[in-house]
C-alpha cells in the first residue's frame, strides 16, 4: 500500500517531467506551433489564368509567378519580382504585365516601381517611379508621365511620405475613379520637412541614409490633391482650405465621379469630408466632426451604391458606433446603440439594408458578430459567448466563416449559413472547416500553462483587465518571479480572449518557472472613448501608474516573489518598461526595453501631437514622463535593445537614454543590432533567434529566483554582460 501511495504522490511530477520543453528553435526556427490555415472567401485562386512556363521576360527566362495581381476583367496579370521593402507598408519591385490571351509578357518599367494598379476598366496601369506618377496604356503599349517634378526628399507624387505611411496607414497615394475616367493622387512637397540621417553599416566607409521625418513640433509636407482626367490628359487641383493641415484619406463616391477629400487640422480634433467635383476641383462640405480630444482616422467609410447615403463609424457619443447619413446631410441615423465598441465592419448588405459588424462584447477582451438594419431598429447577435470570433462574410451575405478561439484554445473554423426571413436574420452551422487537431495534439505533449483573466483595481477607482499565466506545475507554496509583458499605447489591446494573445515565448518562460502577466492600462482600447482618451496631453502618466498599481496588487499574493517583478515591452511597450524601472522603481526590479521611445520630443508629429499637441504648447506633458528625465530613480536591472537602422523609433532614443544613464551613474546593459529596423527581425542572418535568446537569458539571470530553471536557452548563447 505504501508503494502505491508513493506512486500516486509522485505521479504529477512524473507527468510534468515527461512533457516536452518549449525551445527557442521551436518558436523562431522550426515553426513547431504553427496552426493550420483555412482559406476563406477572399482568397480566390487565379492560377488557372496562366501556365508558369509561359511567363517569361524579354530574354526568355521564366519569371517567378508566386506574387501577382489580376485585372478586374481577368484578361491580364501583373507579376512582381525582386520585392524590396522600403518602410513598414511600402516596397518596390520589378513588374511584368502578362496577357492571358496572347501569353505575352512585357516589363512595365526598366527600374523597380511602386504600386502598379490596373484601372477598373482594365485599359491602363498607374504606377510610381522615382517619385513621379506614370500611366501605361495597355492598348497602345505607351507610357505617359502624369507628373515630372518628383525628386527625392523634395517632391513625391502618388506615394505617401514617411509620416503619412506610418501614421495614416497607407503608402499608395493615388486612387482610380470607379469607371477609370479619373485618377486622383497626392503630391507631397517635403521641402520644409527636416531630414533625419542614419548610418548604414554596409562597407568599409559605411553609408549615410537621409530621409524626411517630421518630429513633434516640426513642419510637415505641404500636401495637395490632384485629379487627372485620363481622356483629356488634364489635371485639376482639389480645392480646400490650405495651412497646417492633413489629408488622411481620399475616397471616390460610387456615382457621379465625386472625390471625397478628408481634411483634418493639425491638432486632429476637427475632421471634414469635402465632396469634390472631379472636373473642376470645387468642393462642398459633406460631413464635419469635432472632438475635445482627437478624431481617430479609420476606413469604416462606406459610400453606398445608390449615391445618396454613406455609412461610417464615430466616437461622438462616447463609444465607437455606426451611423448612416444622407449625402445631403438632412438625415442621420445611429445604427448601433450598445455601450460597447464596434471593432470591425464585416459587411454592408445594401440590397437588404443591413450592416454586419463585430463588437467587443460581452467583455472588452471578447468579440462577437451582430447585424442591424439601416434604421437601427432591429439588432441580432449572430455569435455568442466569450472568446474571439473573427468573421469573414461571402459577397452575397448568405454565408460566413467564423474563426473562433479563446485565450487557452486554438482556433476552430466553422462555416455558417445566413437566413433572412422577412428581416429576421439567423445563422445556422453548415460545417466545421478546421479544428487545428494537429496543434491541439501537439500542445498536449508540452507543459502548457492555463491562462486566467484578472480584474485589478487601480488607485484611481478604475478596474483594469489583465491575464496571468502560471507554470503548468504551479505550487501555491512557492514564490514565483513575475514578468509583466505590456504595450499600453493609446487604443491598443493585449488582454484579448484569443489564442496567441499568450505567446509560446510566454509559455516557455512559464515552463522555466515564471508567472507571466499582462495588464491593459488606462488609455488602451475597446472600453469607450473616455477610458482610451484619459491619457490626453500626458502620455505615460496614468499608464505607468496603473502598471505600478498592478505590480503592488500582485505583490500581496502569497505565491508572488515581490522582490522579483520585472517589466518587458517593445516600442510603446519599451517606453513603458523604461518608466517601470525609473518611476516604478519601488515595484519593478528589472526591465527589458526594446526599441523604446524615451522622449516624445524624438517621435513623429502626427502620432505624438494627436495625443500630446506640440512640445511648444505642452512642454510639461512631454518632459514629466520622459524616462530620460528619471534615470536617477533606477535601483534595479535594465536592458536596453535597439536596431541602429530603426526608421520609426530612432536609435537616437536609446542613445539619449544611455547618455542620461551614464550621467546618473547607473549601471545598465545594452544590445544593438546594426542596420535593423523597428522589428529587429531576420531568419537568414539569425537576428530573431539571437534577439529572443538574449532577452530570455537576461531575464533568467536578472529576474529568476531559486525556483526558476536558469539553464540558458539558444544553444551556446550564455548572455554575457555587454555595454556601450
Amino acid at each position: 500500500m505504501r508503494s502505491i501511495l508513493l506512486l500516486f504522490f509522485f505521479l504529477p511530477l512524473l507527468t510534468i517531467a515527461q512533457n516536452k520543453q518549449i525551445t527557442l528553435e521551436d518558436i523562431y526556427k522550426k515553426g513547431t506551433f504553427r496552426g493550420e490555415q483555412v482559406q476563406g472567401f477572399a482568397s480566390e485562386d487565379n492560377s488557372s489564368l496562366f501556365n508558369a512556363k509561359d511567363v517569361k521576360d524579354e530574354s526568355g527566362k521564366e519569371i517567378s509567378t508566386s506574387d501577382y495581381e489580376v485585372s478586374a476583367d481577368k484578361k491580364r496579370l501583373i507579376f512582381f519580382t525582386g520585392r524590396e521593402p522600403i518602410y513598414r507598408r511600402s516596397f518596390k519591385s520589378t513588374a511584368y504585365v502578362y496577357d492571358v490571351a496572347t501569353k505575352k509578357t512585357i516589363q512595365l518599367n526598366k527600374g523597380k516601381i511602386l504600386h502598379p494598379t490596373f484601372s477598373p476598366n482594365g485599359t491602363s496601369i498607374a504606377y510610381v517611379f522615382d517619385n513621379n506618377l506614370y500611366l501605361y496604356d495597355i492598348t497602345s503599349s505607351k507610357t505617359k508621365a502624369i507628373t515630372t517634378d518628383g525628386k527625392w526628399n523634395f517632391i513625391i507624387n502618388g506615394n505617401a511620405d514617411w509620416v503619412y505611411e506610418e501614421e495614416f496607414s497607407f503608402s499608395k497615394a493615388f486612387q482610380w475613379s470607379p469607371d477609370g475616367a479619373y485618377l486622383a493622387y497626392y503630391k507631397f512637397d517635403e521641402s520644409r520637412v527636416k531630414e533625419f540621417n542614419m548610418t548604414i553599416f554596409d562597407n568599409s566607409h559605411n553609408k549615410d541614409y537621409r530621409y524626411k521625418y517630421p518630429k513633434a513640433g516640426d513642419s510637415n509636407s505641404t500636401v495637395t490633391i490632384h485629379i487627372y482626367d485620363v481622356a483629356k490628359s488634364k489635371t485639376v487641383p482639389a480645392k480646400y482650405e490650405q495651412g497646417d493641415i492633413y489629408i488622411p484619406r481620399i475616397k471616390w463616391t460610387t456615382t457621379g465621379n465625386n472625390l471625397i477629400v478628408y481634411w483634418m487640422n493639425r491638432l486632429q480634433n476637427n475632421l471634414k469630408l469635402l465632396l469634390t467635383n472631379a472636373s473642376t476641383g470645387n468642393a462642398t462640405t459633406l460631413y464635419e466632426e469635432k472632438n475635445k480630444y482627437y478624431v481617430d482616422i479609420n476606413d469604416d467609410w462606406n459610400f453606398l451604391k445608390n449615391g445618396k447615403e454613406f455609412l461610417y463609424g464615430s466616437e461622438m457619443n462616447g463609444w465607437y458606433r455606426l451611423y448612416l447619413q444622407t449625402i445631403d446631410g438632412k438625415k442621420k441615423t445611429e445604427i448601433t446603440k450598445m455601450n460597447y465598441d464596434v471593432t470591425d465592419v464585416n459587411g454592408v448588405d445594401e440590397k437588404a439594408r443591413l450592416v454586419y459588424y463585430t463588437v467587443a462584447y460581452p467583455r472588452p477582451m471578447d468579440r462577437n458578430l451582430f447585424v442591424t438594419d439601416f434604421d437601427g431598429k432591429k439588432t441580432t447577435q449572430l455569435t455568442t459567448g466569450t472568446g474571439w470570433h473573427r468573421i469573414e462574410l461571402n459577397s452575397d451575405y448568405t454565408k460566413f466563416y467564423d474563426y473562433y478561439s479563446d485565450i487557452n484554445t486554438p482556433q476552430t473554423v466553422t462555416l455558417f449559413d445566413l437566413q433572412n426571413n422577412g428581416g429576421a436574420i439567423a445563422a445556422s452551422k453548415a460545417k466545421v472547416a478546421g479544428e487545428n487537431g494537429k496543434l491541439k495534439t501537439l500542445l498536449a505533449d508540452y507543459a502548457i500553462g492555463k491562462t486566467e483573466f484578472l480584474r485589478i483595481p487601480n488607485s484611481k477607482g478604475d478596474t483594469l483587465n489583465g491575464w496571468m499565466l502560471k507554470p503548468a506545475n504551479f505550487d501555491p507554496n512557492k514564490k514565483y518571479p513575475v514578468l509583466f509583458c505590456n504595450y499600453g499605447g493609446p487604443g491598443s489591446q493585449q488582454v484579448a480572449n484569443r489564442f496567441g494573445a499568450v505567446s509560446m515565448w510566454h509559455q516557455m518562460l512559464a515552463q522555466k518557472g515564471f508567472i507571466v502577466v499582462s495588464v491593459d492600462n488606462t488609455g488602451t482600447g475597446f472600453r469607450g472613448e473616455e477610458f482610451k482618451k484619459k491619457t490626453y496631453l500626458q502620455l505615460g502618466k496614468f499608464e505607468i501608474e496603473d502598471q505600478i498599481d498592478a505590480a503592488k496588487w500582485l505583490a500581496k499574493m502569497s505565491y508572488i516573489d515581490a522582490k522579483n517583478i520585472g517589466h518587458w515591452g517593445w516600442s510603446y511597450g519599451g517606453f513603458m518598461s523604461s518608466l517601470a524601472i525609473t518611476k516604478g522603481a519601488d515595484a519593478f526590479s528589472a526591465a527589458v526595453a526594446v526599441a523604446p521611445v524615451t522622449s516624445w520630443r524624438f517621435y513623429d508629429n502626427i502620432y505624438t501631437e494627436r495625443f500630446m499637441r506640440t512640445p511648444q504648447e505642452n512642454p510639461k506633458g512631454y518632459d514629466d514622463n520622459s524616462p530620460i528625465n528619471h534615470t536617477d530613480k533606477i535601483r534595479g536591472k535594465y536592458l536596453l535593445i535597439h536596431g541602429s537602422g530603426d526608421d520609426n523609433v530612432h536609435f537616437q532614443n536609446s542613445a539619449q537614454m544611455v547618455t542620461a544613464l551614464v550621467k546618473a551613474n547607473v549601471d545598465f546593459e545594452t544590445m544593438y543590432y546594426p542596420n535593423k529596423n523597428h522589428g529587429i527581425s531576420g531568419s537568414a542572418d539569425n537576428t530573431s533567434y539571437h534577439l529572443w535568446a538574449k532577452m530570455t537569458n537576461w531575464i533568467l539571470e536578472n529576474l529568476g529566483n531559486e525556483n526558476v530553471n536558469k539553464t540558458p536557452v539558444g544553444n551556446s548563447i550564455n548572455s554575457p554582460k555587454t555595454g556601450f
